[in-house]
């Protein structure tokens, strides 16, 4: 598979159809999800995005959250043909806005969508390939780029479900900073896992500057 790299081989076998069969039956989580959206769709009051595409959405368990607040068009791109098929079956994305690919590689044109946003998947996206797959977001983005990810003071790679290299650990937020100074920060927080239910995720909101 041409730009294929071993973490996204690990999501497309049988690991990958493992997790997506434990977040299928995961809906307890849309309520706190559907507060975490309201706070970051809040940065966007006055301009709200009218298309919205998530990278990594297994079966759109944010995308469910998100159709409670805003009446846009979604996009998901998805490497795990199962996930892809629990997305259309439950009505999340239309057929056609389900797309197969990794954020490396998106095939959309350029500010194509009005926002563009990840959760929990850069982390386990190699150190090596994360540029070229933040660049790709950026390039699709028509305004907004929204992060929900693991963070860490420093970088480190972290042992996950028995593998190794397959999550990674850093400042997202400042990673975007520092190579996309084009990007202008509208806010971020905090999901507590005790009383969210939420893994400690903490989110950034972009905007592009005109």
């Amino acid at each position: 598979m041409v730009g294929t790299t071993p973490q996204l081989e690990l999501w497309r076998g049988d690991f990958g159809e493992a997790y997506t069969a434990r977040n299928a039956g995961n809906s307890q989580s849309v309520p706190a999800r559907v507060a975490m959206w309201a706070a970051i769709l809040e940065r966007m009051v006055g301009n709200p995005p009218t298309s919205i595409l998530e990278i990594g959405s297994n079966v759109g368990n944010n995308l469910h959250a998100l159709r409670a607040l805003t009446g846009a068009s979604f996009y998901a791109l998805e490497p795990i043909a199962r996930a892809r098929e629990v997305l259309v079956a439950d009505g999340i994305v239309d057929a056609g806005h389900a797309l197969d690919g990794s954020a490396s590689s998106i095939q959309l044109l350029d500010g194509a969508v009005d926002m563009v946003f990840t959760s929990g998947v850069l982390i386990h996206i190699h150190p090596r390939d994360l540029l070229k797959s933040c660049t790709e977001m950026y390039r699709v983005s028509a305004r907004y780029v929204v992060c929900i990810e693991y963070f860490s003071d420093n970088e480190e790679t972290v042992s996950y479900r028995g593998q190794d290299e397959a999550l990674f650990k850093r400042d997202f937020g400042g990673y975007w900073m520092d190579n996309f100074p084009n990007l202008r920060l509208l806010g971020y927080g905090f999901c507590w896992k005790r009383v969210t239910g939420l893994d400690n995720l903490t989110w950034w909101a972009f905007e592009k500057a005109p």
